[in-house]
């Protein structure tokens, strides 16, 4: 079914329930509309990721490095890689050594780069989470699961929502809150030192 198609079988299933005396408020329809757009636009970015190649895969090493180097200090000074670009594009402001990416590649190859893709060439210890990335979780984390048996593992889908450096004594640790799609919370502690195995990034 096309977007057009569902949204009128949607505004058909409003009048119904009018018909029904059972209508909905006005906040009510705004509501399920949003949530419409918003499942079918998730749906379709899933499936076109689910199609495309790593976008890095098309730098030669030398771009590689200085890429990784950007990406680097800016989460050194904690902040995003992506919006630092965005914001000197939008500005006209020369991006340095990474300055190729916006002469060569453009705005849709940057656009392609998800979490996942940098996975690929960032060793475990340089992997670095942010509030708002989107990240799957073994149920390791919460129940045994034999090590045997592979089909044991479950994933599930989650958000990061907090992270805290935590120094008790002499050992420090990440620990990290994640929210499910319920509405559930769990917080992970370690979560790059003794749990980095039992999260990926969603892709």
């Amino acid at each position: 079914m096309k977007p057009s198609e569902i949204e009128s079988a949607l505004s058909a299933a409003l009048e119904q329930c009018e018909i029904a005396r059972c209508p909905l408020t006005a906040q009510q329809k705004q509501i399920l509309l949003q949530a419409f757009a918003q499942h079918f636009q998730g749906a379709s970015s899933e499936q076109n990721q689910g199609d495309d190649n790593n976008p890095l895969d098309e730098l030669t090493r030398d771009e590689l490095e200085a890429f990784f180097m950007f990406v680097k200090a800016n989460e050194t000074e904690n902040q995003s890689w992506k919006v630092k670009l965005l914001n000197d594009w939008l500005h006209q402001l020369d991006s340095g050594a990474v300055q190729f990416i916006r002469d060569r590649y453009g705005l849709q190859w940057l656009d392609r780069i998800q979490p996942h893709h940098l996975l690929k060439y960032q060793q475990p210890a340089e992997v670095q989470l942010h509030i708002g990335d989107r990240i799957e979780v073994c149920n390791a984390l919460w129940e045994w699961v034999q090590e045997s048996n592979p089909s044991t593992k479950e994933w599930f889908s989650c958000t990061v929502i907090g992270l805290d450096r935590v120094e008790d004594g002499e050992e420090a640790f990440t620990s990290c809150t994640i929210r499910f799609p319920d509405g559930a919370e769990y917080q992970i502690h370690g979560i790059y030192e003794w749990n980095r195995y039992n999260w990926r990034w969603s892709k």
